[in-house]
This record gives C-alpha cells, sequence and structure tokens, in this order.
C-alpha cells in the first residue's frame, strides 16, 4: 500500500507512517520525512495499532445538520419560491443554497444537498426541459410568434 499507484494519496501517506513506525522510526522522524505533523503521525499509528488496517480508512466529517434542519432543507426544495415571494419560478442548487443560508439560516454546500437528496431517495430534476412543460406558463406569449430560422429559397425552374 505505501507503495500503491493506484490507491488515494492520503491512504499511501497513511501507509508510509504505519510502514515507517515499523521500521523503528519516531513520531517526529516519520513528521519530518513524510511531511505531516507530529499529531497526525500519532492519531494515524494510534487508530492502525487500535483498528488494525480498516484504521487507515478516512471516518469522513460527522453529520452536523438536525434532523430539523434537513426537513428544512426538503420542505424548501419541494416549495414553489413564487409562494415564497422570489423572483424565480424553480429551484437550482445555487438558489437553493443561497436562500437557505441567507434567510433559513443553514449555511450548506451543493454537494451536502445532492446527499441528503440522495439519502431521502429524492431525485433532483430539470424543471423545464427541451420537450416538455414549460415551468412560465405564459412563456408563448411572452416569447411572440416563432421565426422560421432559415429563409425559405425558392427553385428557379430552367
Amino acid at each position: 500500500m505505501s507503495r500503491s499507484r493506484t490507491l488515494c494519496a492520503g491512504r499511501v501517506k497513511r501507509a508510509r507512517i504505519i510502514l515507517m513506525s515499523n521500521q523503528g522510526y519516531t513520531h517526529q522522524e516519520i513528521a519530518e520525512k513524510i511531511g505531516v505533523s507530529y499529531h497526525t503521525s500519532c492519531r494515524w499509528i494510534g487508530r492502525f495499532n487500535a483498528l488494525g488496517l480498516p484504521g487507515l480508512d478516512e471516518l469522513g466529517r460527522p453529520h452536523v445538520y438536525s434532523e430539523a434542519n434537513i426537513g428544512d432543507v426538503i420542505q424548501t426544495a419541494l416549495t414553489n419560491p413564487d409562494d415564497l415571494g422570489l423572483p424565480f419560478g424553480s429551484w437550482t442548487l445555487d438558489r437553493l443554497v443561497t436562500y437557505l443560508t441567507d434567510v433559513k439560516g443553514i449555511p450548506i454546500r451543493r454537494s451536502r444537498i445532492s446527499e441528503i437528496f440522495r439519502h431521502e431517495g429524492l431525485r433532483w430534476r430539470q424543471q423545464e426541459g427541451w420537450m416538455g412543460v414549460r415551468v412560465d406558463p405564459d412563456f408563448g406569449q411572452k416569447r411572440g410568434l416563432l421565426k422560421a430560422s432559415t429563409p425559405v429559397h425558392l427553385s428557379t425552374v430552367s
């Protein structure tokens, strides 16, 4: 693992820390040679000693959003923006992030919203498609008459 070219860089670095520890290097020497802090070296060696190879996996960031916050995210996404007095007719992830951060006070990223939707079995979908129903029912009237994109050429007969 410490020489792998296919594993992620973090896992290879953690494997090198363990290998050097096994070879008798001190925490400080490992930290200097690999380019990590002393505490990082101690943490990964301690986790490896306690958990074995699974201890080298990153555990990920713990969930920081309460159930109420997750409920607010889902409820807001399912609410029509017009009903909230917003100047647009459909949500995008960026609009949802801005609204949740500024109005609801829930600082959240796009990736976290997508993760919440997947976990709840929801899918993000486009409300306006090429051949689908338009979000704005007055779109045809606002657009005006259609014009041909290519002028018609009359063929001449010889």
